[in-house]
């Protein structure tokens, strides 16, 4: 154990925590077998569709910006929660450092707030081109696009860093068995032997801030969206928009969902089961940045074209 004084309390901080879960999950070994295909699938598809629009001039429009924002989210995303994972839990080494805890948890809030908000930028992207086309690229234009962008990046960046930097308060005198699938913010401070009413009320308010905020967003975002297609006169157009509505909506329902659940129910009334809130909590936030680019972005025409010219020069060139 490491003493650090301050004032006159004696924080005790331990080497490490050991990541424990899926306890009583039947096959888990294909389960992270399959994250692993899930983690490759992400890193390709996301990484493609960054290529494209970065190197694509045409395509730095305010919505392939939007999108290649939630490409670079989602590698991160998936790459600061898979690879520990499988560590943790396939390779059966589950320890982590106390500093390296704490990087971990950094890493994974401030994207996935992130991700809530790129998916609410992306709303309102639609939004603008749906309920406003002929006002579109007044109203949403590049600049602005970007400003919104950096705000967010500012806004979980700094959240991140302030409620991490408040665990170094805590005291660990018992137990270091985190039952989650990472460091996971709750279930460490929970462990506290020293109050962490500041961390309860800073969990609170920022599962209003990065759940709830966005998602409530992304409804009523939708509910515009869906009010203007059903006044569409050609049946062709509205079946078109509903139909890539829907995919939108099913991947936000599979991100916010279960996160919302387990925060909303589990955080404060504990009544959801402790490997049922670990899977959940990692399925969301493991599949979406897998489907993000084939739902987003690689149907659409400008970038299908571009990835399939792509290819066409990679066969010649082989």
């Amino acid at each position: 154990m490491s003493y650090l004084t301050d004032v006159n309390v004696s924080l005790i901080h331990p080497p490490g925590f050991y990541i424990i879960g899926f306890e009583t999950f039947p096959l888990v070994n294909l389960y992270f077998i399959f994250l692993a295909l899930v983690y490759i699938v992400t890193v390709l598809f996301n990484m493609l569709l960054i290529y494209i629009i970065a190197s694509n001039h045409c395509l730095h429009t305010p919505k392939f910006v939007a999108v290649g924002n939630l490409a670079v989210i989602d590698v991160i995303l998936n790459t600061c929660t898979i690879p520990g994972m499988i560590k943790a839990f396939l390779v059966h080494d589950n320890f982590v450092a106390f500093p390296l805890c704490l990087v971990q948890m950094f890493t994974y809030y401030t994207f996935l707030s992130l991700e809530s908000f790129a998916l609410t930028i992306l709303a309102y992207d639609r939004l603008v081109a749906i309920c406003f086309p002929l006002r579109q690229h007044s109203i949403n234009t590049l600049r602005r696009m970007s400003c919104i962008i950096g705000l967010t990046w500012c806004y979980s960046l700094g959240i991140s860093a302030f409620s991490t930097s408040i665990m170094t308060r805590l005291s660990f005198c018992g137990s270091v068995r985190v039952f989650s699938y990472f460091c996971d913010y709750a279930p460490v401070f929970r462990l506290a032997c020293n109050d962490n009413t500041l961390h309860w009320s800073l969990s609170s308010a920022l599962s209003m801030t990065i759940i709830l905020g966005p998602m409530l967003f992304i409804i009523l975002s939708y509910a515009g969206i869906l009010a203007t297609v059903f006044r569409m006169k050609l049946l062709r157009s509205r079946m078109k928009a509903l139909a890539t509505c829907v995919e939108h909506l099913i991947l936000v329902a599979i991100f916010y969902i279960p996160i919302f659940t387990i925060f909303m129910i589990g955080f404060y009334l504990r009544l959801i089961d402790p490997d049922q809130r670990v899977l959940s909590l990692s399925l969301s936030s493991c599949i979406p940045p897998c489907l993000n680019p084939m739902i987003y972005s690689l149907k659409t025409k400008e970038i299908k074209s571009r990835a399939l010219s792509l290819f066409r020069k990679t066969k010649v060139t082989v």
